[in-house]
């Protein structure tokens, strides 16, 4: 088994090198960008879209040749991000953006002098990467997101979900290796707590424990599942809905993009402008050729959203201000 992975490594390796003909037969005189995604998912896609749009508004785009775009994927696995992000530096990228967590975390461990614009990625209190006085990397820019916006999505659940038995039983699952993913357990227990809901929890290590386990949820009569906000629930996310419309359990959840594939509301960040707000401050950068001045800001747009066809799957009325998702 060993060997395998050794083997897969190299693999991985060498197409890494491969591509770098494609990347040298690049526009001299222009920015060169590194885009650097953990895996496939078509929510978090939508920040990188957003990204790509704000840096064309800005004058910056492949398409005009002004700017040399190198894009890579690590499709989930760990060690294929890590040397992604090594790629990228031999390459001397201008900027590595990362999205989410996971990609920023690994741009920050493998490079201080390469500005780093985030997305789709937590506080860097939240992701741990704060030194010992409280400072975050010197080179970690882009937008960030809190876990103070989850406690409206979760509040919702209790106004919109009748309980089968005496109290509110909501499914979570969060993955015990990602800070932020523990963090927004911790922080929705004691929610829970003051709304009179019992939270029914259960940890997930990879996408692959996700069928089991959901479906253990589901055996434990639970009313409804919250899909907490870290990278696990995003890659497993259609595994989830499809569990609990089969057994009949509404989806809610904190983040915007994944009403659009099934959960039934959330106000949460919209993926689109997270990725543009940092695509922004990546294009003053890149026109001032320098971070002087330049900080990781909070999300600013965050919206309220539903999606009709789960909400009248379930006879669910929602509230006056959430949005038709369309």
């Amino acid at each position: 088994m060993n060997n395998l992975k050794k083997i897969l490594q190299f693999l991985t390796f060498v197409m890494l090198v491969s591509l770098s003909a494609c990347t040298n037969n690049q526009q001299e005189g222009v920015p060169t960008v590194g885009f650097v995604d953990a895996f496939e998912d078509s929510t978090i896609e939508q920040a990188k879209i957003g990204f790509l749009a704000a840096l064309k508004e800005g004058g910056f785009s492949e398409e005009e040749q002004t700017m040399n775009l190198i894009y890579r994927n690590a499709q989930g696995d760990i060690p294929t991000l890590t040397q992604i992000i090594r790629y990228m530096i031999t390459q001397e990228v201008d900027f590595i953006a990362t999205s989410p967590s996971l990609s920023t975390i690994a741009a920050i461990q493998n490079t201080k002098e390469i500005p780093v614009f985030m997305m789709v990625s937590p506080t860097p209190a939240l992701m741990q990467v704060e030194d010992a006085q409280g400072n975050s990397p010197a080179n970690l820019f882009g937008v960030a997101e809190n876990l103070a916006y989850i406690d409206t999505s979760f509040s919702l659940i209790p106004r919109l979900v009748k309980p089968k038995g005496a109290q509110l039983r909501v499914g979570l699952l969060y993955n015990q290796s990602e800070p932020q993913s523990v963090d927004a357990y911790d922080r929705l227990q004691g929610l829970a707590g003051s709304l009179g809901i019992e939270l029914v929890a259960r940890p997930v290590n990879t996408t692959a424990d996700v069928q089991l386990v959901a479906g253990a949820l589901l055996n434990e009569g639970i009313d409804a599942f919250f899909a907490n906000p870290d990278n696990t629930v995003f890659g497993s996310f259609e595994t989830i809905m499809k569990a609990c419309n089969e057994g009949g359990v509404p989806v809610f959840t904190s983040e915007a993009g994944l009403v659009a594939r099934g959960a039934v509301a959330a106000y949460g960040a919209d993926l689109y402008q997270w990725g543009y707000q940092a695509g922004q401050q990546a294009v003053k950068f890149l026109k001032n050729e320098s971070t002087e001045g330049l900080e990781w800001e909070m999300v600013k747009v965050r919206k309220r959203v539903y999606n009709p066809q789960s909400a009248e799957r379930f006879g669910i009325e929602v509230p006056e201000g959430y949005e038709a998702i369309k």
